[in-house]
């Protein structure tokens, strides 16, 4: 395998060991980006002559790529550091991710081996710091400094991860942006992740050729606050410049966005996904709420009325397009009628599917101490009806593409079932019988009936 530049760099600094006898394990919770991350962890260890193991295997390093978006994230960040120390006591443990940035103190206290912090800012040197030795231990006293691990308010540059494939993967994630500049009153994000930071248009075109030559049929474009893509880098860029060089750099490649703010859906982006063959016809937008008063409490930018705009206009150029909404319920304050606003506004547009979540207390955020926070039996019983109603909009939706084929991706092509396993350009999951020869390929699939939460077809 043909190490990237950035890799090439990384091993000048190491020594390479083809034959490493050593394994390595990762976990992984929370976003896209960090599976992202999580991948170029996996590549690179492979890259180094590691052999990668599944988590409770006994592995001779463990990787934890935490989260702290909510509490139960946090909480579950702990069990994972737990559990790789029951799993082999003698391991070495590095620990990095949002959880490891908010709140580095908390896994200071956990007793037996010393655990390796890396900051979300030094991602890009965690495989060195899981293969170091001689690293001082945890815990350290607040005020010294550690080698891996810095104040991310002082970052003002997007370090690329080494990493040049997605081991396993059909689709690749490309993180092109980190940080966010928003502060929403329920995230805990920009003070994990910092400010709005972008990687040069450069790197991205490089990882993405990267990506086409391990053969990854799609490039799903991600980050923490993409639609800034750019803005911070000098002379400025768009994510509009962004698409059209990638696209026209890799032309058999699919590109797909991970997700929108309302505001960044722009007549000029629609157009582009319109009529653009590899730039696929899928949105994701988060609403988080169709009451104004909420939005406003939550410090979100724009009205449930703008955002009703921005759906129909993507509906009206796209006709066929997933749109994807995220929800989230029971903000400190959501009385029934504000509710009851974000049911019926949901319900009334054109969209594919809901992802529901029901708001989690976060220590250091604003709405953690707003009042009255909503009872967890009452945001069960909201959650519980947004998600049916994803369910009706999702049948709906597949349902009305029924009879028509799509280009499929070939994700899976030996499950159990004996059926291939794929998403459409707009993003509709399909089991079909393949051809011996679809493993990896895009592939014409006429949808002919819904089973479950995915269609069946045939190749057409």
């Amino acid at each position: 395998m043909r190490s990237g530049p950035i890799l090439r760099k990384l091993s000048a600094g190491m020594k390479v060991n083809e034959k490493n006898s050593k394994t390595v394990a990762v976990a992984t919770l929370g976003c896209k980006v960090n599976q992202c991350e999580s991948a170029s962890f996996q590549s690179c260890f492979e890259e180094q002559g590691l052999t990668l193991h599944p988590f409770d295997a006994g592995a001779d390093i463990y990787v934890i790529n935490t989260c702290a978006v909510t509490a139960k994230a946090a909480a579950q960040s702990r069990q994972l550091i737990r559990r790789a120390q029951r799993a082999n006591p003698a391991a070495k443990i590095v620990v990095t991710g949002c959880y490891a940035q908010v709140e580095p103190e908390k896994i200071r206290e956990f007793e037996g081996a010393p655990i390796t912090l890396v900051g979300n800012a030094n991602k890009h040197q965690l495989v060195e710091a899981a293969l170091a030795d001689g690293l001082p231990p945890e815990p350290v006293r607040p005020w010294e400094p550690r080698p891996f691990f810095n104040d991310i308010r002082g970052e003002s540059r997007l370090t690329r991860l080494p990493g040049t494939r997605f081991p396993g993967r059909t689709r690749a994630f490309l993180k092109v942006q980190d940080g966010c500049n928003n502060f929403c009153s329920y995230c805990i994000v920009p003070h994990a992740r910092g400010t709005s930071r972008s990687l040069t248009l450069e790197a991205a075109l490089e990882q993405t050729l990267l990506y086409r030559e391990h053969g990854h049929g799609e490039i799903v474009i991600t980050g923490i606050h993409v639609g800034h893509y750019g803005l911070d880098l000098k002379p400025p860029v768009t994510l509009i410049d962004l698409l059209q060089t990638l696209m026209a750099a890799a032309p058999h490649t699919r590109f797909r966005l991970s997700s929108l703010e309302p505001t960044e859906i722009s007549r000029t982006l629609l157009e582009l996904m319109a009529g653009t063959d590899n730039f696929m016809p899928h949105l994701h937008i988060p609403l988080q709420s169709g009451s104004d008063e909420t939005l406003r409490r939550m410090r979100r930018r724009y009205t449930g009325a703008q955002f009703i705009e921005k759906v129909l206009l993507a509906r009206e150029l796209l006709p066929a397009a997933a749109i994807g909404v995220d929800v989230l319920v029971g903000f400190p304050g959501e009385t029934e009628k504000d509710f009851q606003q974000t049911y019926d506004l949901a319900a009334g547009l054109p969209i594919t599917y809901l992802h529901v979540f029901p708001y989690s207390r976060r220590p250091g955020t604003p709405a953690a101490a707003m009042k009255p926070q909503v009872p967890p039996e009452t945001k069960e019983e909201r959650v519980a009806l947004l998600r049916e109603l994803d369910h009706k909009k999702r049948s709906a939706f597949y349902k009305s593409r029924l009879g028509r084929v799509h280009p499929v991706l070939v994700e899976a092509a030996t499950a159990p079932d004996g059926l291939a396993r794929g998403f459409s350009d707009n993003y509709i999951p399909i089991r079909f019988r393949p051809a011996a020869d679809d493993s990896r390929r895009v592939v014409p699939v006429k949808l002919e009936r819904l089973q479950d939460r995915f269609v069946i077809g045939r190749v057409a």
